[in-house]
């Protein structure tokens, strides 16, 4: 019995051993495993680094390092772009326009407005490439002229025609701005005047006929993001649409968003409903934002109080509209004197018809034109 008990003891304590002698092993080997691993991480972190690298070739044939000019007088380089910006010194700021700051720059073929993309702006690249691609083949008098671009790494530069009355949204917005020296346009205290009833009705109007153009191409473009700073006034106050890095075309492809694009304020109440798709209905409700905003100079995104309650400026809008007082809801900057209440009225109709909560019920921005350049101001 006594043996017996032993030999059990005898073999529980040679099991132990041997079960002790192979979790070392184990424990040895894992350690011995451990650079292995390392080695195996790195060299995946190398390959995809190496990819990368490749598909940053790749791209860099078509954007990197590269610089194109569409103007056979404008020459462009990035050190150019960096000589003619100081180094893109903040006293040359002229606008702070979607993902990026712009510059006024001297060039060899004049003044131009030089536009930096953030490099860590959300999808800064597809932006960037959605104006390359759309701007660089339009031509129209109330659209901004690109003339040309420029990329070295993640920089990623615009070049546009220099407008001399700055952003719509500086004048509606920026009383005491002193980016213009024009005699005519200034008090004698150096405050800027602000916009004549005619001259608003004509930046009106040069909106309309942009995005007339834009809505009737061949595979029309939505702009996606009108509104008062994407609209830049040349030395006559013509207006002209900049910005287009959220611009779709119209096709079977780009048309589908699974995105809300634009700005608080002037995007369509449809985008409430969850309905992101990028048409040309949604420019024409943000361009009947925008026409509200000229008349008033009242902020979109900012609400009116009425009656003790906050409402958004179009809704207040409506209101005013439907007890018939127009002539109050203009600016109070504006000179009422030989004011015509009837093209008043006429104009808030257009843009009353433009905010219409159901997009089937807004004019085309044809028909819009139309009905603006009946207003004689």
């Amino acid at each position: 019995m006594v043996g017996g008990l032993q030999a059990l003891i005898a073999a529980a304590a040679s099991f132990l051993i041997v079960t002790i002698i192979v979790a070392l092993l184990i424990i040895v080997c894992k350690r011995n495993e451990k650079p292995t691993y390392r080695n195996r991480a790195h060299d995946r972190a190398q390959a995809r680094t190496r990819a990368l690298s490749r598909g940053s070739n790749e791209l860099s044939s078509i954007t990197v390092d590269e610089s194109a000019s569409f103007d056979p007088n404008l020459r462009i380089s990035m050190a150019d772009l960096v000589i003619a910006t100081k180094n893109f010194s903040a006293d040359l700021i002229v606008g702070d326009g979607s993902f990026g700051l712009v510059y006024k720059a001297q060039l060899s073929g004049g003044t131009v407005a030089v536009k930096k993309l953030d490099p860590d702006a959300f999808q800064g690249f597809r932006e960037f490439q959605a104006e390359m691609e759309t701007l660089g083949k339009l031509r129209h008098e109330n659209i901004v002229k690109i003339l040309g671009y420029c990329v070295s790494g993640s920089e990623r530069l615009l070049v546009y025609e220099y407008m001399e009355k700055g952003s719509l949204d500086q004048w509606l917005q920026d009383a005491s701005s002193e980016n213009d020296t024009s005699a005519a346009i200034w008090s004698n205290s150096g405050v800027r005047l602000p916009l004549s009833w005619e001259t608003r009705v004509k930046i009106a109007q040069g909106v309309a006929n942009g995005l007339a153009y834009l809505h009737g191409l061949e595979k029309p473009i939505i702009h996606r993001d009108i509104k008062a700073s994407n609209v830049l006034l040349d030395s006559r106050f013509e207006a002209h649409i900049a910005d287009f890095g959220l611009a779709r075309r119209v096709d079977e492809h780009s048309h589908v968003s699974t995105q809300v694009a634009g700005t608080m304020g002037y995007m369509p109440p449809e985008y409430r409903e969850g309905l992101t798709v990028a048409t040309v209905k949604a420019d024409v409700y943000s361009f009947g934002v925008l026409l509200l905003e000229i008349a008033t100079g009242m902020r979109p995104n900012l609400p009116a109080v009425v009656d003790g309650k906050e409402v958004v400026l179009v809704e207040w809008a409506k209101g005013m509209v439907a007890h018939n007082r127009q002539m109050e809801m203009l600016d109070a900057n504006i000179m009422r004197e030989e004011l015509s209440e009837a093209n008043v009225k006429n104009y808030f109709e257009i843009a009353r018809s433009c905010t219409s909560e159901i997009a089937r019920e807004r004019p085309t921005m044809g028909q819009v034109v139309e009905s603006l350049n009946a207003i004689s101001g």
